[in-house]
């Protein structure tokens, strides 16, 4: 095939968003309770979804119920301090001591804390009950898609721009060529007075 057989050249600023290769498209992850799922541009964690590129990064930590806690720990206290007064027989001692462990056992259990941080919002919390090893693995696929999505769209950014400078050096070689093409004299001005 020879030059006079090949197409015309598209646009400039097609070459160079067609040179970017396509990236390998990844399979969704989702969590085994469906509370998160995780495309290749998109997350929906309970329902709400956000694009990967909206999200700046994302952390799960996981947090303990203070107020279970608290009110496991007084509880604990003040039924013992009864026992020991003698204001509580022994039944309703134990039942006092196991309702309170309950509550603590309960306040440790806690949940985990997704946090979303946005670009130019604030950040989303969620909380998501389970083993958080699990939600730390998901969270740290979450985190190399959204840098996978902003590395690409400033791939994308980059393309564009070099075509704009491209097609812009373009114009002002053909302008600097049509001023060398004209006459050397300049403009023609009369020299009858006004």
């Amino acid at each position: 095939m020879t030059e006079a057989d090949a197409p015309p050249a598209a646009a400039s600023s097609e070459p160079a968003t067609a040179s970017l290769p396509p990236p390998a498209p990844l399979p969704p992850v989702r969590s085994p309770d469906g509370r998160f799922v995780l495309t290749a541009t998109s997350l929906t964690v309970l329902g709400r979804t956000f694009g990967l590129r909206e999200i700046e990064r994302a952390e799960v930590q996981p947090v303990r119920w203070l107020l279970w806690y608290l009110l496991g720990g007084l509880g604990l206290a003040i039924v013992l301090l009864l026992f020991l007064n003698n204001w509580l027989r022994t039944l309703p001692t134990m039942a006092g001591l196991l309702a309170t462990a309950l509550m603590l056992l309960y306040g440790h259990r806690g949940t985990n804390r997704l946090r979303l941080w946005l670009l130019g919002r604030e950040a989303a919390h969620f909380a998501l009950p389970g083993d958080a090893d699990l939600w730390r693995r998901l969270t740290g696929e979450l985190n190399r898609r959204v840098a996978r999505a902003h590395d690409q769209a400033a791939a994308e950014a980059a393309a564009l721009l070099a075509a704009l400078e491209a097609e812009r050096n373009a114009q002002a070689a053909a302008a600097i060529e049509a001023a060398a093409e004209q006459p050397p004299g300049g403009p023609v001005v009369s020299d009858e007075p006004a």
